[in-house]
This record gives structure tokens, C-alpha cells and sequence, in this order.
């Protein structure tokens, strides 16, 4: 009796904290959803007026604020594909080869990523100021594809690990070329590696503030025109755009997170 007491504390305890943890995550983000349908006008806009679609119909006509989710559409569209190129070669160079200096190069990627946001935005912008490299997109790309590429080469040698040297040695004694062989091989067998690497640099670089604060030039970005608005309260129709971001996101995770689920079920199959 009392080792099943114990147990249904400890589930009841377990179940408690569970909840708790979920609440704290989602929370804000029921906040946000809910406060996009809020009919109030005043600021803070925190006192609920009613249930309303208005803001969402404002948001249409919120030029600047769509102006820069378009911005940074093309921005983490555009880091995203040359972090993961570039980080992609490079990881496969890394690991086929040997050369001098190798373990300093893998140690070096590391420091993108541990060191603060904001001594990586300072240092980018000494780096503008030095080589008279206008501060815009041209800037915000570069420095984006700067702290997206050890992401990348890491997603990917992690694919890496456990390759099979020998299929693309058993293709190439057949008579097939390096690069034939790269793109029917070796690429099929890195590519989740590669689309995790260039889903992290996308997530990474759509929600990036500090660096981008640094870079910008006047080139507004969502997240810098979201803190531009912050200091009166958020506007329900920023809320409004998050929503449908929020829409967008569960959707792709739904379809995705589906897709493997049958993936598994043919393979039991």
C-alpha cells in the first residue's frame, strides 16, 4: 500500500511539475495569440475591449512593419543558403582531409559561437568601419552567414561521423567521377545533416537581434523594428504578425513531424 501511495505521489508530483514547465513555455505565446484579437486602441494595449480581427486588417496597411518581415525574409533566406554551401564544403573538406593547422581551425569554429552576441556585433562593425563596407543588407548578410557557418559544419560532420569511406572508393574504381560521385553519394547521405544545419541558420538568423543591431545600417529587420515598438507596449498588430508566424511554424512542424512518423511506420513495415 504504501509503495503504491509513493508511486501515485510521484506521478501526481511528476504530472505537477510537467504542467508547470509547459505553462511557463507556452503561456506567453497564448498571451501573444490572444492579445492579437484584442479590440483595444490605448497602450499599453493590455486591457482586453473585446474580441476583434481589426488589427489583423491594420496590419495589411502597417507598411514598415511588413517592410521589415520582408527584409528579413531575404535576409535569413539569402544567409541561410550561402552558410549552408559554404559551411557544407567546408565540413566535407575537413573531414576527407589532413593538413596543418586542423585541430587550431576546428577550435576556431567554436568562438562564433560561444562568444557574447554582442562582442561578435562589435567586432563585425569594426570590421565595416575598417574596410568601408556600407551598413545594410550587404552588411547583415555577411555578418549572418558569419555566425550561421560553424552551425552548419556541425549539423553536417555529425553526418559525417559514421560515413563509410569506402562507397565513395568502390564508385570511383568503377570509373565514375569525384564530382558524379559527390552529388550521387555523398550528398544523399549528408543531406539531413545538411537540412538541419540550414534549418538551424534560418532560425537563427530570422530571429536575430543583436548582431543585426550592430550591422544594419537603415536597413530594418522584424525583430529591431519589434524592439522599436516595445518601449509603449507591443502593438496588437505586431502580436497579429506573430500569430500568423506562429501558424506557419506548428504547420511546418506538424507536416514534418507527420512525414517522419510514416517514414518509421514503413520501416517497421
Amino acid at each position: 500500500m504504501r509503495r503504491k501511495k509513493a508511486e501515485r505521489l510521484c506521478r501526481s508530483a511528476g504530472a505537477v511539475y510537467c504542467g508547470l514547465v509547459y505553462a511557463f513555455l507556452f503561456l506567453p505565446i497564448v498571451v501573444v495569440v490572444v492579445n492579437s484579437f484584442n479590440a483595444t486602441k490605448s497602450k499599453p494595449y493590455l486591457s482586453w475591449k473585446g474580441f476583434s480581427f481589426a488589427w489583423y486588417g491594420k496590419l495589411l496597411q502597417n507598411t514598415a512593419l511588413l517592410d521589415s518581415f520582408k527584409n528579413t525574409l531575404i535576409l535569413a533566406a539569402v544567409s541561410t543558403i550561402l552558410s549552408t554551401i559554404i559551411g557544407t564544403i567546408a565540413a566535407v573538406g575537413m573531414f576527407k582531409y589532413r593538413f596543418r593547422g586542423k585541430s587550431v581551425i576546428d577550435a576556431l569554429l567554436y568562438i562564433p559561437v560561444v562568444i557574447p552576441e554582442i562582442v561578435l556585433g562589435i567586432a563585425l562593425l569594426t570590421l565595416f568601419a575598417t574596410v568601408n563596407i556600407p551598413r545594410g543588407m550587404l552588411s547583415l548578410v555577411f555578418a549572418h552567414v558569419t555566425f550561421c557557418i560553424p552551425f552548419v559544419i556541425f549539423n553536417v560532420r555529425a553526418r559525417l561521423d559514421g560515413y563509410d569511406k569506402s562507397l565513395e572508393e568502390a564508385s570511383m574504381d568503377l570509373g565514375v567521377g569525384r564530382l558524379k560521385t559527390f552529388f550521387h553519394i555523398t550528398l544523399p547521405v549528408l543531406a539531413p545533416g545538411i537540412g538541419g544545419g540550414a534549418l538551424l541558420a534560418f532560425t537563427l538568423s530570422i530571429d536575430d537581434v543583436i548582431v543585426s543591431y550592430f550591422t544594419n545600417g537603415q536597413t530594418k529587420t522584424f525583430p529591431l523594428k519589434v524592439m522599436e515598438s516595445i518601449k509603449s507596449g507591443v502593438a496588437p498588430d505586431v502580436n497579429a504578425l506573430s500569430t500568423l508566424i506562429l501558424i506557419v511554424t506548428v504547420l511546418f512542424v506538424v507536416l514534418t513531424q507527420s512525414g517522419l512518423i510514416r517514414r518509421l511506420r514503413h520501416r517497421k513495415i
